[in-house]
């Protein structure tokens, strides 16, 4: 990942979204969610938002980066966190409950399910578990983020694997399966895509990718940061090997969460790169590990149990406002964006247009302005805070449109887009 992007935030976080940083959350709404009518959804959207304690401004369009967390899961971290310090107990005997919860809503057994600090480290678990050697080929897209990138980079310096890359077809999925076929050769033993990418919000077909590398006897990973809170997931539907995703992003998850699926099947091929107490048992030493029967094995040693209590909260919210409902509704704002931005003067939608091949995310890019300029402009002239996007030089604006966002401020966005394609 570039640096440059990191450090533009933070010095415009000390004049813009840092001056905000001392000001009181605003209360959260009830627990208690309406009834949704379909003949006023706009008062059901406004009292889910209600349940955020999120600033009115700027209005935030980036849950691709950080989601924030509704007030049950705050408060379910909150109270698990006190209730183990009252006996200063370690909670493990708590991520079972939370395992069949979490497990049942991305379509997976809970023995398939392990949890992880974020996608990254569950993608890094499959990268550097997987029995590989120097010149097996991966192969995964431009657009990785470097969450996903990176493990595999990292194994190519140890190990001497072989990266291989596809540009993404913002314009045909059936391109996309063309172009990962292009890559495969007799020494390919893994395909890993971003399920959604981070770049331009670009929907893969993952469930063709996963029948093209099981015909072939190649293991299929994903990357599912995008994802998992945006869109209803089905794991064994999909059909791939290892699936992993971060908690803290559309899921609306405690920081610091994630899970990582791995097929009960395929489990042993996952050998483990880390390793300590609750990987196995070993009742005297010498001896040999007697691994976990499940993925829990890369659960080792203490763990914050508050915050597994806390993603399995967010699992329960998301299942209260309806999985079909979140996604139809960020689809729907996000819509809306590309319809009043769509033939700007200056202005190039770079999310695709084909409506199987996006969902929650519109990026979009200034001819004449940079990420970084338009960025400030947005927050600072607007009150929006979006996300730049400058990796692979698309040098564009990725907005993030998610259950407490509303039609008010999708609005807004149009106006500064517009405004912007005149003052930049």
């Amino acid at each position: 990942m570039r640096t440059g992007r990191r450090n533009f935030l933070r010095g415009l976080g000390v004049g813009v979204i840092g001056s905000l940083a001392g000001l009181p959350a605003r209360a959260a709404g009830s627990r208690e969610l309406p009834r949704f009518d379909a003949s006023d959804p706009e008062r059901f959207w406004s009292d889910v938002r209600a349940h955020y304690p999120l600033l009115p401004t700027p209005a935030y369009l980036n849950t691709g980066g950080l989601g924030p967390a509704p007030a049950s899961v705050l408060e379910a971290v909150e109270a698990a966190t006190r209730r183990l310090q009252e006996h200063c107990e370690h909670g493990r005997e708590e991520f079972e409950p939370a395992r069949e919860t979490v497990a049942k809503f991305v379509g997976a057994q809970p023995d398939e399910t392990c949890f992880v600090r974020n996608a990254t480290e569950g993608n890094s678990i499959i990268a550097s578990g997987l029995a590989l050697s120097a010149g097996d080929e991966v192969i995964f897209e431009t657009h990785a983020h470097p969450g996903g990138s990176f493990p595999w980079l990292n194994e190519a310096e140890r190990r001497g694997i072989v990266v291989r890359l596809f540009e993404p077809d913002s314009t045909n999925p059936e391109a996309n399966l063309a172009r990962i076929r292009e890559q495969i050769t007799p020494r390919t033993r893994v395909i890993q895509v971003s399920h959604i990418t981070c770049t331009t919000g670009l929907v893969l077909p993952v469930a063709a990718i996963a029948a093209l590398a099981r015909s072939r006897g190649i293991w299929f990973h994903i990357d599912g940061a995008q994802a998992a809170g945006m869109i209803p997931l089905d794991f064994h539907a999909l059909g791939c090997d290892s699936y992993a995703f971060s908690g803290h992003k559309w899921l609306g998850g405690p920081h610091e969460t994630g899970v990582l699926f791995i097929r009960r099947e395929r489990l042993d091929l996952v050998a483990c790169s880390a390793a300590g107490a609750h990987t196995g048992d070993l009742p005297h030493l010498p001896g040999e590990i007697e691994y976990a029967p499940a993925a829990s094995r890369h659960e080792y040693g203490t763990r914050n149990a508050a915050l597994v209590a806390g993603i399995a909260e967010a699992v329960n919210w998301q299942t209260r406002v309806g999985r079909e409902r979140i996604a139809a509704r960020g689809r729907e704002l996000a819509e809306r964006i590309i319809d009043g931005i769509s033939g700007v003067d200056d202005i190039e939608v770079l999310t695709p247009r084909e409506t199987e091949m996006r969902a929650s995310i519109v990026t979009f890019h200034h001819a004449r302005a940079g990420a970084h300029a338009m960025f400030g402009y947005l927050v600072k002239e607007h009150g929006l805070r979006c996300r730049p996007v400058t990796e692979q030089g698309l040098e564009a604006i990725r907005v993030s449109t998610h259950i407490f966002n509303s039609h008010a401020e999708c609005d807004r966005v149009v106006a500064a887009v517009r405004a912007a394609s005149r003052a930049l």
